[in-house]
């Protein structure tokens, strides 16, 4: 678990005020409403890092993720990296964005395509960027291959002759292809069995260190997070109501909602008791979110302030804020 409170001082991106809304309309195509997925999001991934983003599912995460990439198109905000806004830039600048941004999706099934060979599909993500010739592409695939744990002869397989955790190698594996400074992780881990989910985790730590890379790392997975992490942002609702360094989340959780999303988890010695925090109700809809503090509806310590205003994040330690009243 890592204990350093930053690997690098200088921000490599910069989410700023970032929203995405998706339109509901009815039948005859008006609008009748807008689901707000990601509503004003802000944080930074600094240079060797990884930033965990948190949360129940459905509360915004991998849109997050996908809007930084623009495979989403955001409402509003902005996305800088290295002094580029990211929802600014033009097609040929934007390719060159993704060669220092990739991305590494939930599901290694639906993620690879099955009529391709393993070697072809690494390929192919030199080829969008016009890297090499066909000789240097392979070579850089068999190089690959081997980082990830392949032999040679697997380039000519179909991912079908995989297992999940292979897959999510593949994956991994197409991410680095073109050098990038910047992944972003959707969940990667969630589904595959605990105990190749531990053996991919080590991987990525390893890769971490052999490439100098800056992870985002998106899960609902508290004890994964915690595993790889250097800080954390806690989301509720498409709003990040918590960030700390890693270590300091875990000792001293501030905002009720991550107080009771940590009580939840399991505690490896029997001999060990924690008081589960059981959160009435059900979680707003994106549709309609409540009014002040999102959470004020399940939140035990309510107040007519929490009901009517929105909380702005306020640094209450060192590296670590919490966006709540009863902080203010």
């Amino acid at each position: 678990m890592p204990t350093q409170p930053t690997k690098g001082a200088s921000p490599l991106l910069r989410v700023k005020n970032v929203k995405k809304h998706f339109l509901v309309t009815n039948s005859l195509g008006r609008v009748t409403g807008k689901v707000k997925a990601v509503d004003n999001i802000s944080f930074e991934v600094r240079s060797g890092e990884t930033y965990g983003l948190v949360g129940e599912s459905g509360c915004g995460k991998s849109t997050t993720g996908r809007t930084i990439m623009r495979l989403i198109e955001p409402t509003d905000g902005e996305a800088i990296y290295r002094d580029k806004n990211i929802y600014q830039l033009k097609e040929k600048e934007l390719l060159e964005i993704r060669r220092a941004i990739q991305m590494v999706f939930q599901d290694p099934y639906s993620s690879l395509n099955p009529r391709k060979r393993v070697g072809h599909i690494l390929e192919e993500t030199l080829k969008i960027h016009h890297i090499g010739n066909k000789k240097e592409r392979m070579d850089r695939v068999m190089s690959m291959l081997n980082v990830v744990g392949f032999q040679p002869e697997q380039y000519f397989r179909y991912p079908h002759e995989f297992s999940g955790g292979q897959r999510q190698r593949i994956g991994l594996a197409r991410a680095l292809m073109v050098n990038p400074e910047l992944i972003i992780c959707d969940e990667p881990v969630s589904a595959l069995d605990v105990s190749i989910q531990s053996q991919v985790l080590n991987l990525l730590n390893k890769i971490q260190r052999e490439f100098n890379l800056s992870y985002l790392f998106i899960s609902h997975d508290l004890s994964v997070v915690r595993h790889i992490s250097d800080r954390i942002g806690v989301m509720y609702l498409g709003k990040i109501v918590e960030e700390a360094i890693t270590d300091e989340l875990y000792k001293n959780p501030l905002h009720p909602y991550t107080q009771a999303l940590f009580s939840a988890v399991p505690i490896a010695n029997p001999e060990l008791k924690r008081e589960r925090i059981t959160l009435k109700g059900e979680v707003p809809s994106p549709l309609n979110p409540p009014d002040g503090c999102v959470f004020h509806t399940r939140c035990p310590y309510a107040t007519e302030t929490c009901k009517q205003e929105i909380p702005m994040k306020k640094m209450v330690a060192p590296n670590h804020a919490v966006a709540c009243h009863l902080y203010n």
